[in-house]
């Protein structure tokens, strides 16, 4: 099965990284944010992918262009037209396709333009660039499999924004929970699992897969919906990628793979 990433957005919400790379590249841990969304569907055994490049894309590129050689020791022979021997360290068994869909192209248009890339019949995941879960994307594509609809899109609860405080008649305060899950309303979490068909839903470059697709297939009853519980961050701010940061030197949930 293939991975369709969509890494070709501005990111203006957290400009003070993306006036420099695009957001997909913004790195947690010394490594690209895509990288570890990569390492997590790798562990479930996705490992082919589409990336939708846009904003700032050649240097997506020239990370995966170069990604053997940076990380890894080796031994170049020019005599021999540049032979390079890789000395075994940090190989992914990975298959990457980079699309360059436009740095204005929202986000269906950017699914218009890779559709050539999947077969007529293909089932595939799709995620954005910039979300990170401990979501067991093994169970995911069982359950879309199970329930046969056109798409399945997991559902999260996302953290609250204040903390929560409870108190009695009195206004004595009982208890605070410091941000809390939000509100019971349950969001796009971000990782998708889809009919190649659905993509027939896009028409222009100018749709965005939120907008008239979605909502097409959720008036057909073609959308199932998958709950994660557990954890869910997408880096839309500054705060966020430090906070993604922190938890990669403490506690890096997400963080399904062994090396």
């Amino acid at each position: 099965m293939k991975l369709v990433i969509l890494a070709g957005g501005l990111g203006t919400r957290i400009s003070e990284e993306t006036s420099i790379r695009p957001k997909p590249m913004v790195e947690i841990g010394g490594m690209p944010i895509i990288w570890h969304i990569m390492k997590i569907y790798s562990y479930y055994g996705v490992k082919e992918f589409i990336i939708c490049c846009g904003y700032r894309g050649e240097m997506i590129k020239e990370f995966f262009l170069s990604y053997t050689t940076k990380y890894n020791d080796f031994t170049i022979n020019i005599k021999s037209k540049n032979k390079i021997k890789i000395h075994k360290k940090l190989i992914e068994d990975w298959k990457i396709t980079l699309v360059d869909t436009g740095q204005n192209t929202m986000t269906g248009g950017r699914l218009n333009l890779i559709k050539k890339f999947l077969k007529k019949n293909e089932t595939f995941c799709l995620t954005y660039g910039d979300g990170l879960s401990d979501i067991n994307i093994k169970n995911l594509i069982t359950y879309h499999n199970k329930h046969k609809k056109a798409a399945t899109m997991t559902i999260v609860l996302p953290p609250g924004r204040f903390g929560m405080v409870t108190y009695d008649k009195n206004l004595n305060i009982n208890s605070f929970l410091e941000k809390p899950s939000g509100d019971g309303s349950w969001v796009n979490g971000g990782f998708f699992v889809l009919k190649r068909s659905t993509l027939d839903l896009v028409n222009k470059n100018e749709d965005i897969w939120e907008e008239i697709p979605l909502k097409l297939l959720a008036k057909q009853g073609n959308l199932k919906a998958y709950k994660h519980k557990g954890f869910w961050k997408a880096m839309d701010t500054l705060k966020d990628k430090m906070i993604l940061e922190d938890m990669w030197k403490n506690n890096p949930t997400w963080k399904v793979w062994k090396s």
